[in-house]
């Protein structure tokens, strides 16, 4: 099975680190209506594509050319997501046809930044000192009064 697949136990598996990042962009394209350009702002990018809004439709497979404020270089890409629509602009996602994977010029945390368990491993809960409820009829508290500092 392919690392990239969508059905099996790696659906979940990403090929690079989503980073929520706002960055002006240029998509344009040849759409229905002919060709277009319309200015936009990322809402999530990573090192092969990005998540945007668009109000021009797109098409599962059509190919649009990115351009970033941050990079003067267009990037081809395809639309490989169209999501929800909110008050005429629609989630698209797009793929970079050819890995780019410093167009952002953004560092992106490494895979493990996140660690899942591995599988028949057991997660580590971490640990948190919690205070105790006091005895009925009690006032003192579990938690120790705080130290004060001397002054020297």
């Amino acid at each position: 099975m392919n690392t990239w697949s969508t059905a099996g136990p790696d659906a979940n598996r990403r090929r690079s680190q989503r980073v929520i990042l706002s960055v002006p962009v240029s998509v344009s394209g040849t759409g229905p209506k002919g060709k277009f350009t319309e200015e936009t702002k990322t809402l999530v990018v990573n090192a092969h594509g990005a998540l945007v809004t668009l109000a021009a439709k797109m098409t599962q497979g059509q190919q649009l050319e990115l351009k970033s404020a941050s990079n003067p270089e267009a990037q081809a890409c395809k639309v490989v997501y169209i999501g929800p629509s909110v008050q005429g602009q629609t989630q698209v996602g797009v793929e970079f046809l050819k890995p780019a994977p410093h167009f952002w010029h953004v560092a992106f945390p490494p895979e493990n930044w996140t660690p899942v368990p591995e599988e028949g491993e057991k997660a580590a809960k971490p640990s948190v000192i919690s205070p105790t409820k006091p005895s009925v009829g009690t006032t003192k508290s579990a938690i120790p009064a705080p130290v004060k500092a001397s002054k020297s």
